[in-house]
């Protein structure tokens, strides 16, 4: 069965993003360091990547283009290659490689999918989706990049949780620019 994760950037007071779904906390004080890791970690990839529709309109305006493949190549590569299934209501097509688009039930679709073979896959912001998924008890692993931010308001992947979700932490990794990276199993 194919496992299912949630990669997330954080900021202190959880939120991940503000209330106009920006998320620039998350890429304002890389490093050396930070990129180094990043570059990494997305090497060991290879999962089908899973998304909301915004999640995807902002990854598609960025990751396709020059200026992504310039600043950061390894991860433009694997962005780029990867199967993207996209949740959307209405957008039904794309010309980002490898991306199709499911418009019914995620719930039902997340499900099928980790029945079928393939790689594991993994969500990345789509806060609405990891609460529907995370409800539903589907996700088996969060790694959330808690980032030196206060927001104040904003949106949280758990937004529409109704019952307590208990994790145990699997790991933990500080980094210069403040970043903490915590990874939790259910």
């Amino acid at each position: 069965m194919r496992k299912l994760g949630v990669f997330n950037h954080v900021t202190v007071d959880g939120f991940i993003c503000d209330l106009e779904n920006d998320m620039s906390f998350d890429h304002e004080n890389s490093d050396e360091q930070w990129e180094s890791w990043s570059a990494h970690n997305v090497q060991g990839g290879g999962a089908t990547l899973l998304m909301g529709r915004v999640t995807y309109d902002m990854m598609k305006s960025y990751w396709p283009t020059a200026a992504a493949k310039k600043q950061s190549p390894a991860i433009a590569e694997v962005m780029n290659s990867a199967e993207k299934i996209v949740f959307s209501r209405t957008q039904k097509s794309s010309d980002w490689e490898n991306t199709r688009f499911v418009n019914d039930d995620i719930v039902g679709a997340v499900k099928r999918l980790k029945k079928e073979e393939g790689p594991d896959m993994l969500i990345f912001g789509s806060g609405s989706i990891v609460s529907q998924l995370s409800a539903a008890k589907l996700i088996d692993e969060y790694q959330m990049i808690v980032n030196p931010y206060v927001l104040g308001k904003g949106k949280t992947m758990f937004e529409t949780i109704d019952e307590p979700l208990k994790l145990k932490q699997t790991g933990a990794q500080t980094f210069q620019n403040g970043n903490v990276v915590l990874t939790y199993v259910v």
